[in-house]
């Protein structure tokens, strides 16, 4: 395994990415049964009385716009973090870490899913 400057805690930020994505994809939508089972405190009166908890939240457009566009800086920072990372390992010289650098964030440019909103 590369890297460990950072005690590989860059994965943190990966994982907070997962865990927005998430957030944004479920928006509003109905939990699936495997979802609803995990919730084991409720049971069927619970969710006739609460029927909005077999959703997951619902936030504005606004919101989901905002949270794009921090989806896309924490992206950011994790090339960035991984980069740095690998340089002051020793796994890569300041040569290949800006190529490195460089090739990942071509690449993150190119992604059709990043849209900065203004």
């Amino acid at each position: 395994m590369s890297g460990g400057y950072f005690d590989y805690k860059q994965a943190n930020i990966d994982y907070i990415i997962d865990e927005l994505e998430e957030v944004i994809n479920k928006n509003g939508k109905l939990k699936t049964q495997e979802e609803l089972k995990e919730e084991s405190w409720h049971d069927y009166d619970w969710y006739k009385k609460y029927p909005e908890d077999l959703y997951h939240k619902k936030y504005s457009d606004e919101t989901i716009n905002e949270f794009k566009n921090g989806l896309n800086y924490l992206k950011l920072a994790s090339i960035y973090c991984r980069r740095i990372d690998y340089l002051l390992s020793n796994d890569d010289g300041e040569e290949s870490f800006r190529n490195r650098l460089e090739e990942a964030l071509k690449k993150f440019k190119n992604d059709e899913n990043v849209i900065f909103i203004q």
